[in-house]
């Protein structure tokens, strides 16, 4: 998770814009709301996509590779 977090603060605007392409269902208010908090981020990606904490960190590291 902490290499997550810190990948996220310099590239937010561009892990929003990969986020919104894969995951169609993900809303702008939700993402702006998230504003790159890597935990909050994880949490929504849980829910919304009904995946494991494991499963979401690792499709969150292949956009952010």
């Amino acid at each position: 998770m902490n290499a997550i977090k810190l990948k996220m603060e310099g590239n937010w605007d561009l892990l929003k814009g990969k986020l919104k392409e894969k995951y169609g269902e993900l809303t702008d208010d939700e993402l702006t709301k998230v504003d790159g908090k890597a935990d909050q981020l994880m949490g929504l990606l849980e829910k919304k996509l009904g995946k494991s904490k494991e499963a979401v960190s690792r499709e969150l590291q292949d956009l952010l590779n």
